[in-house]
């Protein structure tokens, strides 16, 4: 019987290492209060049309809600769907993923080349 030294080798692994991104510039956001000042809405209302879904935000690190700064032209968005076409809230967020739908859907004839004799009905 020989006896061989052998020598084991083993796969030393390595925990993945976490990747960490700071951003350089935080990104502007707007308070509650700061858009429910420019749109003329009740900071109650505001709050409202998040829960609903038809607007989107965040929380910021104390729990606060923060907008991006587009979100007064959203609103004004909702708001002319509520008075000018006399819509619920609830319709008004099936009638914005329908006109979110059509823009796609529009922007993806415009890149494919496709034409139509008739002009774009928005």
């Amino acid at each position: 019987m020989s006896t061989h030294a052998t020598t084991a080798r083993t796969d030393t692994r390595y925990a993945p290492v976490p990747t960490i991104h700071y951003d350089l510039v935080p990104a502007r956001r707007l308070s509650l209060e700061t858009v429910a000042r420019r749109t003329g809405l009740h900071p109650d209302l505001v709050a409202r049309f998040v829960a609903l879904g038809l607007i989107d935000a965040e929380r910021d690190h104390a729990g606060r809600l923060v907008f991006a700064l587009d979100a007064p032209a959203a609103l004004g968005r909702v708001e002319r769907l509520h008075t000018g076409l006399c819509l619920n809230y609830a319709s008004i967020g099936l009638v914005l993923d329908l006109l979110d739908r059509i823009d796609r859907l529009e922007a993806a004839l415009r890149r494919s080349g496709v034409r139509s004799d008739q002009p774009s009905w928005t």
